[in-house]
């Protein structure tokens, strides 16, 4: 069974902070309200996928970096569309696409949101890497997470519509996940603002798209799935917040956090 041989532990999901937008002052105060109660807590790490300011505002990545500092646990980022990939790496972090292990599992972080387009990419060159860290993570007995800012499933209305494209990497991607079924256990995405929503459906991988720390967006995604006119998972639950994830002893839980109030909705998913 995946992830049956891991000891469960815990870890925070922040996507799409977006400090600066409209010029205001908010998300800012989000995201540091966000820190305050992530300090608090068990977590072992922070994920953060993207959209670490709003529309590559140059004055924001210094502000971002100072809030950061106030962060008592670990943090990995990735940069999002609205994200200048060189300001990223000169405030946040240098090295983009890399992994990290954790009580065995390794997470591997890469970009693939463009500047200009809400669709994604994965290049050849990251499909090499990507095939590079599978492989080494499978001599190491190690599961996998996948961390990136666009999703690569395909969805459509009532959804965005924004995702990998199978000319971009979206079906090499899958290829190399048929190749370590069974060992990737979960892709983790922001992008949607459209709070935990997600996937089961290729090799019982979990893709979650994860809640906006700035602002999430009703679709009526409960509705459409009731309906059968959509497939897959929902939680609902629209407020500012993020996720925290639960992951081992052979399940996922996924917990949506509104910014100052209780965990009322989850996510569970368990692997056969």
């Amino acid at each position: 069974m995946a992830a049956a041989d891991i000891d469960a532990f815990s870890f925070v999901i922040v996507s799409d902070t977006h400090l600066g937008r409209n010029d205001g002052v908010a998300p800012e105060k989000q995201f540091r309200q966000a820190i305050a109660e992530i300090n608090s807590g068990p977590a072992d790490f922070v994920l953060h996928l993207g959209d670490v300011v709003d529309k590559a505002r140059a004055t924001q990545y210094p502000r971002y970096v100072a809030a950061r500092a106030d962060l008592k646990k670990p943090i990995h980022e990735i940069p999002g569309n609205h994200d200048s990939e060189t300001l990223f790496q000169r405030h946040v972090t240098e090295r983009v696409d890399r992994s990290f292990d954790h009580k065995g599992v390794r997470f591997v972080l890469f970009a693939n949101a463009h500047a200009d387009s809400h669709d994604g990419f994965i290049t050849s060159e990251q499909l090499d890497w990507l095939t590079h860290e599978c492989d080494q993570a499978a001599m190491q007995g190690l599961k996998i997470v996948f961390c990136c800012h666009v999703p690569v499933h395909s969805n459509r209305h009532p959804d965005r519509g924004w995702y990998v494209k199978p000319d971009n990497g979206q079906t090499a991607f899958y290829q190399l996940i048929e190749k370590h079924k069974g060992r990737v256990l979960l892709c983790l995405h922001g992008h949607f603002h459209n709070g935990i929503r997600g996937w089961q459906d290729h090799y019982q991988v979990v893709e979650v798209l994860c809640p906006s720390l700035c602002y999430n967006q009703d679709r009526n995604l409960e509705e459409h799935l009731s309906t059968g006119e959509t497939s897959g998972f929902f939680v609902p639950e629209l407020r500012t917040g993020y996720a925290i994830a639960k992951l081992g002893n052979g399940k996922l839980t996924l917990q949506y956090k509104p910014l100052a109030g209780a965990v009322g909705a989850e996510y569970s998913a368990k692997w056969k």
